[in-house]
C-alpha cells in the first residue's frame, strides 16, 4: 500500500536526483564505509547461501556492494546482476567491476524491475529498500525474481537512534535548519525499522520462513574530523544547499561543530572510535509456485 498523501512518480524523481548528486561524493567515502559494511555483505551472502554458479541479483546496488563481492563468490559459472534508480551511482558501479566479466548492472527501482521471472537463486539488498513506496509490493515482485525455493537476505536499518552513521548528520542538521519531520508513510533510510511490521510484509508478499534479526555494524573513524568529512560526502546536497543558505556557507563552522560535539558520546580519550549502528537482517524464501 501507497501513503494517500505521496505521489509514486515524485518520490521516485526526487530519489534519481539525489542519489545522482551524491554519487562523485560517495565514490571518496566508499573506502571508509565499506570498513564498517563489509561486514554486512558477507552476512548477507552467507544467509542466501551465494556459492559457485549461483544467479544473483542486487537490489540497490548504489556504487555496486554487495554485488561485486557475490560476483567474486559464485565466481565465472555464476552471474550477478546490480540494479539501481540511479544512473550516476551505476557508471560508479560499473567503473568498479572493471575485469569482473560475470557482474553487469542495469536501471531499475526496486518496485519495478523489468527481468524474467524464477531468474534468481538469491535477491540480495543491502539498504536499498527502504526507499520503495510500496513496500509489500517491492516485496512481491522480489518473490517473483527468485527460483522457488530462493532465498532473499537484505539489510535495512533499524529505527534512527540506534543507526548514528546514518542518522546523526541528519538530525543535527534538521535542528540548525528546524526542518518539519518527513510526511507519514514516506520511504527514508528509517521506513522499515519496525521489525515487526516488516516481516508481516514481507510474509504478506508471499514469502515464508520469514526471520528478522538484528546486526551492529561498526563503522570506524580516526578522528572526529574525518567522521565529519564523511557525514559531509553522503549528506544530501539539497540539505548542504539549505546550510549555506541559512549561514552562508555549507561548511558552516557551527554546524559542523555541532555534529562532532554529538558524537561525543561514542567517542572516548583517543582520536580513534566507532560508530556502532544497527541494521535489520531480513532472510526469506520464495514459494514453490503451483
Amino acid at each position: 500500500m501507497t501513503a494517500a498523501n505521496i505521489d509514486p512518480a515524485a518520490v521516485k524523481q526526487g530519489q534519481r536526483a539525489s542519489w545522482d548528486a551524491l554519487s562523485s561524493n560517495w565514490e571518496g567515502a566508499q573506502e571508509r564505509f565499506e570498513l564498517g559494511a563489509a561486514a554486512v555483505t558477507e552476512r548477507l551472502l552467507d544467509l542466501g547461501g551465494v556459492r559457485a554458479g549461483h544467479t544473483v541479483l542486487d537490489v540497490g546496488t548504489g556504487h555496486g556492494e554487495p554485488a561485486l563481492t557475490a560476483a567474486r563468490r559464485v565466481g565465472p559459472s555464476g552471474r550477478v546482476t546490480g540494479v539501481d534508480i540511479s544512473p550516476a551511482m551505476l557508471d560508479l558501479a560499473r567503473r568498479r567491476a572493471e575485469g569482473t566479466p560475470n557482474v553487469e548492472f542495469a536501471e531499475a527501482d526496486v518496485e519495478s524491475i523489468d527481468l524474467p521471472a524464477a531468474s534468481f537463486d538469491v535477491v540480495l539488498s543491502r539498504w536499498g529498500l527502504m526507499f520503495a513506496v510500496d513496500r509489500v509490493a517491492a516485496f512481491r515482485g522480489l518473490a517473483r525474481l527468485l527460483v522457488p525455493g530462493g532465498v532473499l537476505a537484505a539489510a535495512v536499518w533499524s529505527e534512527a537512534p540506534s543507526a548514528p552513521t546514518i542518522s546523526l548528520g541528519f538530525r543535527v542538521l534538521s535542528e540548525r535548519l528546524e526542518l518539519p519531520p518527513p510526511p507519514p508513510g514516506m520511504p527514508g533510510p528509517f521506513s522499515m525499522a519496525d521489525p515487526e511490521r516488516l516481516a508481516a510484509e514481507v510474509t504478506a508478499a508471499g514469502f515464508t520462513d520469514v526471520s528478522v534479526t538484528e546486526f551492529v555494524v561498526r563503522f570506524p573513524f580516526d578522528s572526529v574530523e574525518q567522521c565529519v568529512a564523511f557525514t559531509k560526502a553522503v549528506t544530501p546536497p539539497m540539505l548542504l544547499r539549505k546550510v549555506a543558505e541559512r549561514f552562508g556557507s555549507a561548511d558552516d563552522p557551527g554546524t559542523w561543530r555541532a555534529f562532532a560535539d554529538a558524537t561525543g558520546p561514542y567517542r572516548s580519550n583517543g582520536g580513534a572510535f566507532t560508530l556502532p549502528s544497527t541494521a535489520l537482517i531480513i532472510r526469506a524464501v520464495a514459494p514453490a509456485r503451483e
